[in-house]
C-alpha cells in the first residue's frame, strides 16, 4: 500500500475529521492534428453548509421533540417535477460533507471522485443533497449542524444528555423526508450512502417505495443481526466504564468529558474498519526509541497510530452521541419482522458495493441483502470492492465503482 493511499485512509470513516476524499480528475483535450497539451484541471465544486430547522417532531419511539436542526449541502439544480434528486448518506463518523469543496484548496469531500460535474453522479444533471444526521457524532467540528444529547433543551436550558429521545435510522429518514420537501423534491432518483449510510438507503426504499428509483447501499446490510449488535455494544463499552461519563452528565461547567473511554472507543472503531493488509506498512516495529521487549510501557508503532488517530477524533466527538449513533444503528430495520418483508415494496433498481476484505460488515452480509432482492424479484447488481482498507474501501476506494454507478444512472 502507498503511504499516500494509507495517509487518505487515516482521515477516512472511523478515525479523523470527515472532510476527506480523493483528487478530482482533469478533462483532457487534443486540438486535431497537433500534439497533446496538458490537461486543464477540472473546476472546483464549491458548495455551502445551510441548516434545516423542524419542530414537533415525534420520533418512531414517541418521543416528542420540540426543536431540531440538522445541516446539508447540496450540488446541481432541482427540476420543474422535483425528481432528478439524489440524496447522500453519511457514514457512523461522517457528515454531510460528501463532496465538493468549503472554500477554494480546502479539502473534498469523502466521496468527491463520484459526485460533481460530468462526474459519474453528475451534478450537471442531478440535484444532489448530503445532510448530517440526528445525534451526529462530530458536535465538536463547527461544519457540522445537529441536534442531539449535546444540544440545548429548551424545557430545562441544559444539554439533553441521556433524556435525549432515542432515535433510531428510520428517524433519520423522516427528517431527511422533512428536509427534501421543504427543497421541493418529489422523488429520488437515487438514495446512496456507505456503512451506516447504507443502512439510511435501505430504510428509504423500505419506508418510501414510491420515492426511491434507484438505491446503492456500499459497505453496508440487509440486518443487523446478533453478531453485529455484540459489536456495537463492544463498541460503545469504553465509554461507558469512564468515571467522567458519569451516566451522560458531564456537560456542567468543571466536569470533565469521558475523553479516555472515548478514545478508547473510536480506537476499536479505527482497526475494525481496516483490514489486515492495511496494516503492513506497520509491521511489527516499535515506537522510534522504545523497546517492549524490555518495557511493558513501550509500544508498537501500530498502537501508537492507533492512539493518536482515535484522540484527534475523539476531539471533535461527543460520547454520548456515539452512545446514540450505536443504538441508531442497532434498531435498523426494527419496524419490520425480517429484511425480506421492510423490502416487499421496494420498486428500486439497486447496486450493492460491498467490501471483499470488510471486517465490520463482512462481504456475505452484501451477498445475503443481494439474494433476498432477487427472491423479491428486484433488479440488483453486485460490484464487490477490492483492496487493503477493508470497510475503508466504500468510502475512500468508491471510484471503483464509477463505471457501474454511471450505467446505474445512465436510465
Amino acid at each position: 500500500m502507498t503511504t499516500r493511499r494509507g495517509l487518505l485512509a487515516a482521515t477516512a470513516l472511523s478515525s479523523l475529521l470527515p472532510r476527506q476524499g480523493r483528487a478530482q480528475g482533469q478533462a483532457q483535450g487534443q486540438a486535431q492534428n497537433a500534439a497533446p497539451t496538458p490537461a486543464a484541471p477540472a473546476p472546483e465544486l464549491l458548495v455551502e453548509k445551510k441548516v434545516f430547522e423542524f419542530a414537533n417532531y415525534r420520533t418512531r419511539g414517541g418521543a416528542n421533540l420540540a426543536a431540531g436542526r440538522i445541516g446539508y449541502q447540496t450540488a446541481g439544480t432541482l427540476n420543474a417535477a422535483g425528481d432528478n434528486a439524489v440524496l447522500i448518506e453519511h457514514f457512523f463518523t461522517g457528515n454531510s460533507h460528501a463532496f465538493g469543496r468549503y472554500a477554494a484548496g480546502e479539502a473534498p469531500g469523502y466521496w468527491d471522485a463520484i459526485i460533481g460535474p460530468g462526474k459519474p453522479i453528475d451534478t450537471n444533471r442531478f440535484f444532489v443533497v448530503a445532510a448530517d444526521c440526528l445525534a451526529n457524532l462530530n458536535v465538536r467540528d463547527a461544519r457540522t449542524i445537529t441536534t442531539g444529547p449535546a444540544s440545548v433543551n429548551p424545557a430545562t436550558g441544559r444539554p439533553y444528555g441521556m433524556d435525549f429521545p432515542v432515535v433510531s435510522i428510520r428517524d433519520f429518514v423522516e427528517v431527511q423526508k422533512l428536509l427534501l420537501e421543504s427543497l421541493g423534491v418529489k422523488k429520488l432518483a437515487l438514495v446512496a450512502g456507505g456503512s451506516m449510510g447504507s443502512l439510511q438507503v435501505v430504510e428509504w426504499a423500505a419506508a418510501y417505495p414510491e420515492w426511491v428509483e434507484r438505491a446503492m447501499p456500499a459497505i453496508g446490510t440487509g440486518e443487523i443481526d446478533a453478531w453485529m449488535l455484540g459489536w456495537l455494544d463492544i463498541w460503545e463499552a469504553p465509554i461507558r466504564m469512564d468515571p467522567n461519563w458519569r451516566n451522560g452528565e458531564y456537560y456542567a461547567q468543571g466536569r470533565q468529558p469521558p475523553l479516555q473511554g472515548l478514545t478508547e472507543a473510536l480506537r476499536i472503531v479505527t482497526l475494525h474498519s481496516r483490514d489486515r493488509a492495511w496494516a503492513r506498512e506497520f509491521g511489527r516495529r516499535p515506537v522510534e526509541g522504545q523497546d517492549p521487549a524490555r518495557r511493558i510501557g513501550d509500544r508498537f508503532a501500530v498502537e501508537q497510530w492507533l492512539e493518536d488517530a482515535a484522540a484527534a477524533r475523539a476531539r471533535v466527538s461527543d460520547a454520548n452521541s456515539f452512545l446514540y449513533l450505536t443504538r441508531a444503528n442497532q434498531l435498523f430495520l426494527n419496524e419490520y419482522d425480517s429484511t425480506e418483508a421492510a423490502l416487499s415494496r421496494s420498486r428500486a433498481r439497486w447496486l450493492l458495493l460491498p467490501s471483499v476484505h470488510d471486517r465490520v460488515f463482512p462481504v456475505e452480509y452484501g451477498r445475503e441483502l443481494a439474494e433476498t432482492l432477487r427472491r423479491l424479484n428486484r433488479p440488483v447488481e453486485v460490484v464487490e470492492l477490492k483492496g487493503p482498507l477493508g470497510h475503508l474501501e466504500g468510502v475512500v476506494g468508491i471510484a471503483q465503482a464509477a463505471d457501474a454507478i454511471r450505467a446505474l444512472l445512465a436510465h
